[in-house]
């Protein structure tokens, strides 16, 4: 009960009780008895009152209740949750779709902290070939962060020890430390875990073992000191301690200054015309519900989704066979009765720059991927029909984007989302002598 509506109770007992000890009737009460129950009276209203007022000074008052904390989870303890049984829909929910940008700094998993000793000794072993069996091959090989390669090779797939052939497309390491799945398939759940992999892979780095790997560190003179300084508490050469190394590395490897973020932080000019139409598209007719969140993944450390998805979800269209997409199944690789694959959900940020596309590197340009998206996920059709197009346009007052219930989308449409994911680039991380990213000082 409200304090507001207990009080005009109270007052008026209060004045009987006094209106009758003024004004004495025949047959009243002896006058001490009176005075005896509004004493009484006094205190049991007393009472009431601090009673509402301490239980109105605990219950929580609406809209005024403070959510809980979130804390992002450390990549060690997530779980690896099953593939979803099918295809995601188109949205038609009238919800705003939240944009937003990408941190100038990644998250570090609280076993493996940063130190600028540790990413100097990550940067060496991400670029030293004699982690190889042959000596020939880096993880830096694969993902070249010079000239124009973006953090991947832009090789259809990547080339290995003895010019082997992999047989995958080697994805980019650039926002990798955003990713809580890693590789196509997405078996490894930390950049410490993906680190391992391509040592022993055969057609990569080829050594026989993790043994094998520490031991060729342990005989390099050089590197002894370097793991004293980066792991005074472990100084021991271990793959542990190496894939730590490794991934402290690759968390300074981030590109959050694109014109996109620009644009979310308030710069209403970063984005061209055709670009925000192409971001009104993106949202509208679906690539949202998997490419989502700051890094453009739902496989990244602010999703809680799965981060997997069916590919292609709609296998009967012409590019399923065109580009081979159900050659290789991914994360059900081993399951004959599989009618499609499972793949983790990549990011877009510096799509423009990693051509070619997907798990097997058989698109060659950003717009055909875009076709072949929108058809294998989508279900959207490409057609120039004005009758079945819908003119979409930002307005910031709206603060969101209608849905587009077209099947169709136009080759115009095409190029506008094509440029809404070029404002996805960002200039690489620079690299001082020391290794160190300035991007995640």
């Amino acid at each position: 009960m409200s304090l507001l509506f207990t009080l005009p109770l109270s007052l008026p007992l209060v004045r009987r009780f006094c209106c009758r000890v003024k004004q004495p009737l025949p047959g009243q009460l002896n006058p001490a008895l009176t005075w005896m129950l509004v004493g009484i009276a006094a205190v049991v209203i007393v009472v009431k009152l601090i009673t509402l007022l301490w239980l109105d000074a605990l219950l929580p008052k609406p809209g005024l209740i403070t959510p809980p904390a979130t804390k992002i989870a450390s990549p060690y303890l997530l779980p690896h949750p099953k593939p979803p049984s099918r295809a995601p829909a188109a949205s038609t929910t009238t919800e705003r779709y939240r944009w937003q940008a990408l941190p100038k700094i990644a998250p570090e998993p609280l076993d493996n902290r940063n130190t600028v000793a540790k990413i100097n000794l990550g940067r060496q072993l991400f670029f030293d070939k004699r982690l190889s069996i042959d000596g020939t091959v880096a993880c830096g090989s694969c993902h070249q962060l010079t000239g124009s390669a973006y953090g991947a090779d832009r090789q259809t797939v990547s080339t290995g020890i003895d010019e082997q052939r992999g047989s995958r497309n080697a994805p980019t390491v650039l926002n990798a430390a955003f990713q809580r799945r890693l590789f196509w398939d997405g078996r490894a759940e930390s950049l410490e875990q993906q680190a391992l992999g391509p040592l022993t892979n055969p057609l990569e780095m080829g050594m026989p073992s993790l043994e094998a790997v520490v031991n060729r560190v342990r005989d390099t003179p050089e590197y002894a000191a370097q793991f004293r300084t980066a792991f005074p508490q472990q100084p021991q050469i271990s793959s542990d301690n190496i894939a730590k190394a490794i991934a402290s590395y690759e968390r300074t490897l981030i590109t959050p200054n694109t014109a996109y973020d620009r644009f979310v932080g308030g710069e209403e000019s970063a984005l061209t015309p055709q670009q925000l139409r192409g971001m009104a598209l993106f949202e509208s007719i679906g690539c949202v519900l998997c490419h989502s969140g700051p890094n453009f993944s739902s496989a990244s450390l602010f999703d809680n989704d799965n981060g997997l998805r069916l590919f292609p979800a709609n296998p009967d269209t012409e590019y399923q066979s065109k580009y081979r997409l159900i050659e290789d199944r991914g994360a059900v690789a081993d399951d004959e009765d599989a009618k499609v694959g499972v793949w983790r959900v990549p990011s877009l940020r510096n799509v423009s720059k990693t051509a070619p596309y997907f798990h097997n590197g058989s698109v060659d340009t950003l717009d055909e991927a875009v076709r072949v998206m929108a058809s294998t996920q989508l279900k959207r059709s490409i057609s120039n029909d004005p009758a079945s197009q819908q003119s979409i346009h930002w307005s910031k007052a709206q603060l969101r984007f209608a849905n587009l219930n077209n099947v169709a989308i136009s080759d115009s449409q095409v190029r506008d989302i094509v440029a809404f994911l070029e404002s996805l680039t960002g200039p690489l991380p620079e690299q001082n002598p020391l290794g160190f990213s300035a991007q995640s000082r």
